[in-house]
């Protein structure tokens, strides 16, 4: 059950970096159009597309990515929660 809750943990830190990548990658357009920057866009975007609906920019500053990252959060935090206790049930 604790390599549940560790692969848990780097797959919630991948995706994490990949949001941060893909928010910077945004930033410099020659970037954002090479093949790992389509890649990204493929995995993030579907994830981000939601909170872009419901959060719509300041400007031309984009939030949304901010909103998504602190769901992430609290969704790995939840799987972590309900693991840990199906450990202590489980024993």
């Amino acid at each position: 059950m604790v390599a549940l809750m560790t692969i848990l943990y780097y797959a919630y830190r991948i995706y994490y970096y990949m949001i941060l990548a893909y928010i910077i990658m945004s930033w410099l357009p020659q970037l954002a159009h090479s093949p790992i920057g389509e890649l990204l866009a493929r995995l993030v975007e579907p994830y981000l597309r939601p909170f872009r609906r419901l959060i719509p920019p300041i400007g031309m500053i984009d939030i949304s990515p901010i909103a998504a990252l602190i769901a992430l959060w609290f969704i790995y935090l939840g799987a972590n929660s309900v693991l840990g206790y199906l450990f202590t049930i489980l024993g």
